[in-house]
């Protein structure tokens, strides 16, 4: 018997992409870290610019500020994406005040305001198993016998 020679096989060095694709084979799911990586980039880059127009390197800046309202719209734009918002104001003493509006309603607010309204609003609480309570029963037997 003869032996063969081995055969080796070299795999290539795939990119990014290529490691992708072969990790994730659902398409949507891709096109989530496709996304991600996107949104990324422009935090990252208008982050840089926003904190460019504050940097001052003698010789090669000039000092004078720079009009920052498109970077800076895109980073709060896109950290909203992530999920990070403004919420509060600043107060002069350097602790944050939420406005009232912007907070959630209270149970007790709820009710309040529930309680207070006019007009023709019913409130239905639904516990399970389904009970009705405050209704009249209307026995159907008895209403098909007078017609």
């Amino acid at each position: 018997m003869e032996k063969q020679p081995e055969v080796k096989v070299v795999e290539k060095k795939k990119g990014v992409f290529g490691t992708l694709k072969e990790k994730l084979e659902d398409k949507e799911e891709q096109f989530e870290y496709i996304s991600v990586l996107v949104r990324l980039s422009v935090v990252v880059w208008s982050g840089f610019i926003v904190s460019l127009n504050y940097i001052t390197i003698p010789g090669l800046t000039s000092g004078e500020k720079q009009d920052i309202t498109f970077p800076a719209s895109l980073l709060a734009s896109s950290l909203a994406s992530f999920g990070l918002e403004k919420s509060a104001k600043k107060k002069g003493d350097g602790t944050y005040e939420v406005d009232p509006k912007d907070k959630p309603m209270t149970k007790k607010e709820m009710q309040e305001m529930l309680t207070t309204q006019s007009g023709s609003y019913q409130t239905i609480r639904v516990e399970q198993p389904i009970k009705i309570l405050g209704a009249t029963v209307v026995d159907q037997s008895s209403s098909s016998k007078t017609s």
